[in-house]
Formats: C-alpha cells, sequence, structure tokens
C-alpha cells in the first residue's frame, strides 16, 4: 500500500501545499471556481486526475466554503486526518478527529435506512458524500491497511478502538453514498485484508457485516484459500461469531451464475457446464472445499443449527450485541423488530425488561444479573432463528455441492437431523401470535420474515438432505423404521436395503420422527399458505429414486394422498408452483401402487369431481406432466400383472380408465411436444420431453409406435400445420441425445423413476431418429418432404 502523499505530512508547509494545490488545479489561475468544486471532485474521483482530496485545498478556504455550503466541518477534519495519519505518527489524533467523524455520518445513515428523510433534506448535500468526494474513503482504506506496511522491519500498528471507528465511517458511507460500495469491492487486496480484521472480537462485528456488503456487489467472487490463515481464523471464532460468518459463506460458497435456476434454458446451461469444465473448479467450488478442509467446521455447524435457545449465548453477550446492531445499520432493522417483541413482551409479564442506553455494555461495568439485562423469552428465540438461518443455508449449499457425500456423512455423524427434529415443536414451527415479529417495510405474510424465511430454508434443508439418498431415513424414528420392515414383511416383499443399513443411533429420538412432524402441519397449512410448495417438495424428496412400496404406504397410512386430493380438488387450488409440486407428490406416492390407486377411487368417487381433477391436470400439462407419466407407467405395469387385487382396480379406477384410451394418451402426447422446443428448455419443463417418450416406449413394446406416429401426423394435418410438430419433435430428440448422453446422474434419475432401463430409452430415441424414411418407427416417415425441417442448430439464441 502506497504512503499517504507527502502533502499529508506533519511537517508540510503551506508553501508546499499550495504549489501542489496550484498544479492539481492546472489552468485554473491558482484558485478553483467555489461553485465548481464538487463537480470537479466528481470528475477527479472518476478519472484519478485533477482535484481528489481534501489536501488539496487550504484550510482557510474551506473553512470559507464551508460557511456557504454547510458541509459540517467534514473537509477540515479530513484535512487534519491527513496530517495525523502519516506512517510516523501514533495516531493519536488521528483517533480523536475519527471521533468527530464518526457521529456526522451515523446519525444521517440511521436516518437513511429509517427512510427519515427528513433529517436528510436539511443539508444540501449528505455528509456521507461530502466526506466521500473530499478523498475520505480512499484515506480510510489507506490508514486500515496500514499493518501491512513494515518500516525497518517492524509492521505498523493500530488499535481495535481506531479500526472500529474506520469501519464504521466506512460502512455508513456505503449505506448512503451510492458507488462506494462497488469501489471498494474493486480493490481485491483490501477485500482479502478485512478478513484479518475479524480475529478480533472488538471489530469482528464490524468487519463481517462491511464485508458482507462488498462482497454482494463484487463482480468476482472472492477466494476464500487467498485469505490467510482462514483455517486458524475460522476455528477460533466462537459460536456466535461462527453464526455471523455464516453471512459471509453464503455470499462465497453459492455460485454467482443463476444457470441452476429452473428458468435458464438447458443450452445455455450446456453451454456454462462446456465453459466451466476448461476453465475447471468454480470459485464456489473451490470456497467450499476450502471450509470442508477446515478440522471441526461442519460438526460445529450442526451443534449451532441445533442447539437450543436455552443453550445461547448469555444475556450481557446478547445486549452487547444488539448495541452493536444499533450501529450496525445493516441490522438495524432487525433490531428495531426486536425491540418491538421486547416492548410487547415486557406489556405481558411481570419481569421488568429494560434496556441499557445504546453505548453502555459489558465493559462499561453492567450487572449480569441486573434486572436492567432480563431478556423475554421472544427476544431469545429471534436471536436464535436469525443465526440458525445463516447456518441452515450453509449446510444446505454444502449438501448441494461435490463434496455432497463427505457432507452427508458428517451432517449423518454429528445428528444434525435429530437435532432438527427436537426443535421443530418449540423452535421452527413454533405457535406465535398474530403480533409475529415482522420486519420494518414489511408484512406479517412476508417471505422477508424471519420465522418464515426459517421455515422455508429448513424445508429446504430436508428436500437436499432426503433426495436420492440413503440417509433420508434418518428422518424416521426407531419405531417407524420398524414399521416400515412391517410393511415389507405383511406384503411378503424384500426389505429395503436402506433401510436395514441405517445406523439406528443416528436416528430421531422421541414420540415421531421428523418427516411424521412435517406431515402433520402440512396437512393443518391454510390453502393459501406459502409454505405447501417447500412442504411438498420436502416429502416428495422422500419418495424419489427407485420406488419403495413401504415408503409409499408408510405416508399413505398418514393420510398424505387425501390430503393431496383435497387440496387439488376441494379446494380448487390456484397457484400454479403449490399445483406442480403436489402433482409431483401425488405421481410418487400413487407409482405402481395398487393400495394408492383405490384410495384415489374412494376419495374422488363421483363425476363431478373427476372432472374437477382432469380440469387442473389439464390446466398446466408443465405442471401434471409428471403425474400424467406415473399413472401411465403403472398403467402399463398393471396391464401386465395377473392379480385378482390389480384387475379390481382397473376395472373400477376412473383415473386408470381415463389414461388407457388411445385418444387420451394421443392429446397428451401431441400437447406435450406443442409446449416446448429446444431453446425454450429449461429443467422445469424437460420432464415434459421425458414423458412424451415414456408414452412412446409403452407404445413400442406393444408394437405400437408406428401407429402412434401415423396418429400424430394426422393431427398435424388436422391443424393445418403439416411437420410443424414432427420436425420439432425430431429436434427435441437430438438435443436429448446430447444432454442425456454426457450426464450419469439425469440418466440414472431417468432409469430409477420409470423402471425402464436407459439403454430402451437411448434406443427408442436412435429408432425414432433413424434418418431411413422406410422405416416405419422412424420420424421422418411422417414428414412430407416439402415440410422437413431437421437440421436445425442448437446455438444459443
Amino acid at each position: 500500500m502506497a504512503a499517504a502523499p507527502a502533502a499529508a505530512g506533519a511537517g508540510a508547509s503551506r508553501g508546499r501545499r499550495s504549489a501542489a494545490t496550484a498544479a492539481a488545479w492546472g489552468g485554473w489561475g491558482g484558485r478553483p471556481r467555489p461553485g465548481n468544486i464538487l463537480l470537479q471532485l466528481r470528475q477527479g474521483q472518476l478519472t484519478g486526475r485533477g482535484l481528489v482530496r481534501a489536501v488539496q485545498f487550504t484550510e482557510t478556504f474551506l473553512t470559507e466554503r464551508d460557511k456557504l455550503s454547510k458541509w459540517s466541518g467534514i473537509p477540515q477534519l479530513l484535512l487534519k486526518l491527513y496530517a495525523t495519519s502519516h506512517l510516523h505518527s501514533d495516531f493519536v489524533e488521528c483517533q480523536s478527529i475519527l471521533k468527530e467523524i464518526s457521529p456526522l455520518l451515523s446519525m444521517e445513515a440511521m436516518a437513511f435506512v429509517t427512510e427519515d428523510r427528513k433529517f436528510t433534506q436539511e443539508a444540501t448535500y449528505p455528509n456521507t458524500y461530502i466526506f466521500d468526494l473530499f478523498g475520505g474513503v480512499d484515506l480510510l482504506v489507506e490508514i486500515l491497511m496500514r499493518p501491512t506496511i513494515s518500516i525497518r522491519g517492524q509492521k505498523l500498528k493500530i488499535s481495535d478502538e481506531m479500526s472500529k471507528d474506520c469501519l464504521s465511517i466506512l460502512y455508513n458511507t456505503c449505506v448512503c453514498t451510492e458507488g462506494v460500495t462497488k469501489r471498494l469491492a474493486e480493490k481485491n487486496d483490501f477485500v482479502i485484508f478485512l478478513f484479518t480484521l475479524m480475529t478480533s472480537k472488538k471489530t469482528f462485528l464490524q468487519t463481517a457485516t462491511l464485508i458482507e456488503d462488498i462482497l454482494g456487489v463484487k463482480k468476482e467472487m472472492i477466494r476464500l484459500d487467498e485469505v490467510p490463515n482462514l483455517s486458524s481464523l475460522v476455528s477460533n471464532f466462537d459460536q456466535q461469531q461462527l453464526a455471523n460468518f455464516c453471512r459471509i459463506l453464503a455470499v462465497t460458497i453459492s455460485e454467482m451464475d443463476t444457470g441452476n435456476d429452473d428458468k435458464h434454458t438447458l443450452l445455455a446451461k450446456n453451454a456454462q457446464q462446456k465453459k466451466s469444465l476448461s476453465l475447471g473448479p468454480s470459485a464456489a467450488e473451490i470456497n467450499q472445499a476450502a471450509l470442508l478442509s477446515i478440522p471441526g467446521f461442519v460438526e460445529r455447524l450442526c451443534k449451532l443449527a441445533t442447539r437450543k435457545v436455552s443453550e445461547s449465548t448469555g444475556t450481557a453477550s446478547f445486549l452487547q450485541e444488539l448495541e452493536e446492531w444499533y450501529t450496525w445499520l445493516d441490522n438495524a432493522l432487525v433490531l428495531d423488530a426486536l425491540m418491538r417483541v421486547a416492548n410487547e413482551d415486557s406489556e405481558h409479564s411481570q419481569a421488568s425488561t429494560v434496556f441499557p442506553p445504546l453505548g453502555t455494555s459489558e465493559e462499561s461495568g453492567l450487572p449480569h444479573n441486573s434486572a436492567r439485562t432480563q431478556l423475554p423469552q421472544s427476544m431469545k428465540i429471534m436471536h436464535e432463528i436469525m443465526y440458525k438461518l445463516e447456518v441452515l443455508y450453509v449446510l444446505c449449499v454444502l449438501l448441494m455441492g461435490r463434496q455432497r457425500n463427505q457432507v452427508h456423512r458428517m451432517i449423518a455423524e454429528f445428528k444434525l437431523i435429530p437435532g432438527l427434529n427436537n426443535l421443530f415443536d418449540k423452535l421452527i414451527w413454533r405457535k406465535h401470535s398474530a403480533s409475529a415479529l415482522v420486519l420494518h417495510g414489511h408484512n406479517q405474510n412476508c417471505d422477508c420474515s424471519p420465522d418464515i424465511t426459517l421455515k422455508i430454508q429448513f424445508l429446504r434443508l430436508l428436500q437436499s438432505f432426503s433426495d436420492h439418498h440413503e440417509n433420508k431415513y434418518l428422518l424416521l424414528n426407531n419405531q417407524e423404521l420398524n414399521e416400515l420392515s412391517a410393511i415389507s414383511l405383511k406384503a411378503n416383499i424384500p426389505e429395503v436395503e436402506a433401510v436395514l443399513n441405517t445406523d439406528r443411533s443416528l436416528v430421531c429420538d422421541g414420540k415421531r420422527g421428523l418427516l411424521t412432524r412435517l406431515l402433520q402441519v402440512m396437512k393443518k397449512e391454510p390453502a393459501e399458505s406459502s409454505f405447501r410448495f417447500w412442504q411438498a417438495r420436502a416429502v416428495e424428496s422422500f419418495l424419489r429414486g427407485t420406488t419403495s412400496y413401504a415408503d409409499q404406504m408408510f405416508l399413505l397410512k398418514r393420510g398424505l394422498l387425501e390430503h393431496i386430493l383435497y387440496c387439488i380438488v376441494d379446494s380448487e387450488c390456484k397457484s400454479r408452483d403449490v399445483l406442480q409440486s403436489y402433482f409431483d407428490l401425488l405421481g410418487e406416492l400413487m407409482k405402481f401402487n395398487v393400495d394408492a390407486f383405490k384410495r384415489f377411487n374412494k376419495y374422488i368417487n363421483t363425476d363431478a369431481k373427476f372432472q374437477v381433477f382432469l380440469k387442473q391436470i389439464n390446466s398446466s400439462l408443465v405442471d401434471s406432466n409428471m403425474l400424467v407419466r406415473c399413472v401411465t407407467l403403472s398403467l402399463d405395469r398393471f396391464e401386465n400383472q395377473v392379480d385378482m387385487k390389480v384387475a379390481e382396480v382397473l376395472s373400477e379406477c376412473r383415473l386408470l380408465a381415463y389414461i388407457s384410451q388411445v385418444p387420451t394418451q394421443m392429446s397428451f402426447l401431441f400437447r406435450l411436444i406443442n409446449i416446448i422446443h429446444v431453446q425454450t428448455l429449461t429443467q422445469e419443463n424437460v420432464s415434459c420431453l421425458n414423458t412424451s417418450l415414456v408414452i412412446l416406449m409403452l407404445a413400442r413394446r406393444k408394437e405400437r409406435l408406428p401407429l402412434y406416429l401415423r396418429l400424430l401426423q394426422r393431427m398435424e394435418h388436422s391443424k393445418k400445420y403439416p411437420g410443424f410438430l414432427l420436425n420439432n419433435f425430431h429436434n427435441l430428440l437430438r438435443f436429448w441425445q446430447q444432454h442425456y448422453l454426457h450426464k450419469d446422474k439425469d440418466s440414472t434419475c431417468l432409469e430409477n423413476s420409470s423402471c425402464i432401463s436407459f439403454s430402451y430409452w437411448k434406443e427408442t430415441v436412435s429408432i425414432l431418429l433413424n434418418p431411413d424414411r422406410q422405416s416405419p418407427s422412424a420420424l421422418v416417415s411422417y414428414i412430407e418432404e416439402p415440410y422437413m425441417d431437421i437440421d436445425r442448430d442448437f446455438t444459443e439464441e
């Protein structure tokens, strides 16, 4: 880091300063025009030339100009700060100047965040803007980084208190002045250096808050392996610091590219994957690996996620942090909400809940057992919720990363699931009053509410934990595992190997496991609840993979099918996301299960109900096609079984009878192909392509593939668009080959979910793409020459 300009030295004479000023002003005749000062400073800030710092002005000139412009004396203070912050300074006077500057900016920043515009309108230019314009931000960066400079082999030191003041001023400036955070983000050496300031408890929270904001706007993700002594830094954090550090980790381990979003096309994602393969691991993947290499890291996260409120940090320590939050505006809204909850509790309890004035702390001698430090239970709960939000997010991201199996093993070993089960009723899905916490500027049903966000994060974690992994049985308790074994025994089928291999010492304890608790709250959820989507996804992930009769019966016995049908039919759910999640769950629950189809027929017991159900299915095939696929597969299996129970279901079930009709299958097939195109395929709607393939694979098994293709051709002609559907399908299948033949996971999922070998999938696609126009099973045989358009390029448009 370059030293401060020589002009800032304590011995700089007025004459030398004037010479430097004149040089900087260029052709201005030695004195800038007052009206142009801010404009010229702004220009200098952008170009790096001309006027850029307060040191380029005389104190007399700044004082005179301040009387007119009301700059609150900030430029003069910066001038003094330059003079007292040189390399050989003892920083004593420097710190007193910072103490003068700090309140001028913090009050303004607080008003800015709390939307008290009256305060900010009193000044023509905000103090933070003036501070930055006269070079204050760059000067503070230089002061903070002085410890990186060595003089005669000795590194410079500045006090924690001074670092704290610098960080406070920088953060307040970032809050109020546009562009400051982005400029700091561009200083990569400064961002890395900030991590070293977290070694001190006195500056930890300020540093963490500033880093979080900077990383939020940084174009390129920081690499944690570049942070000096990362392992030692993290290992020395106490639990409170580690929980706050997770806010930073959330930014550093999540992929910056949004290609993982369901709404992004598979073409774009495939192109990104090819690019990533050539570039090696992403920064997020490198950061995940760096964290997992820290001894005890995941274990400590699991302890944080599962600790009870009574085990959290002591009251006095918590009060100290609340005071810091009040100063640190990133958390001011949270404090505002917490204070309101505290006031509410104090009105309804005998306990005296009085908060110490801001600025007091343990260090000021506040006794730990004082009545002033008694906190209401709701405050302690909210404190814990804010921590667990960040920790669960980090665990969830790690569960979805490259080291998934390693993380899975550690999470199981450290008993995260039984720990969350014990917290379910009292914290995660706790009952709260109608006046429950709501953040400033939001309403109670807003997804930004800490209570709601914690629930959603918890459900996302369960979904990631259960998805295609045998550890999903840790969501049950010993009694429920025995129930699964009994179901298999009664049905005279082999017990699931993963159930037999489950370590009983790691499962949930208590009367109910986590999955059962989730089902209970799911059935009580209001119709308009935003949780329904996430609840259904979490339960569905338990059923994904190779179909398990015992798993299905376990859920059927708890009334899940009836609940889903009530939501789809009787409540006539309108939310597309919730409908899709319920259709997907219903498909997994019913697939190949005769008992499920009997229960379905018992609930949908009138033509009127069945028509409502069909209306919901047909309203959006993108949402319901997974159910269509599961029913089609089940029908095929049932038709090939010789069993009285199966025969009875085939003869009575409205849904199976409906799907068995060729016109119904053709209608689904035509619409499934018509609503997707290669350029619009996403992770969400590619299932439509696979469902259309399932229908044609089953037709091929019955040697009816040519019939189905011929019917598609007739439907094309009836729509007066010959070739438009089959050309599109041909292109979709070409893309299917490119997409699936290079992705082991996807192909395994297709095989497990359909019980059709992947080789049969590949063969069917190859037959359909056969270029021989004489083949009765080739698509080209049904596209007339004038309408042939099968060689389109798949490049992303």
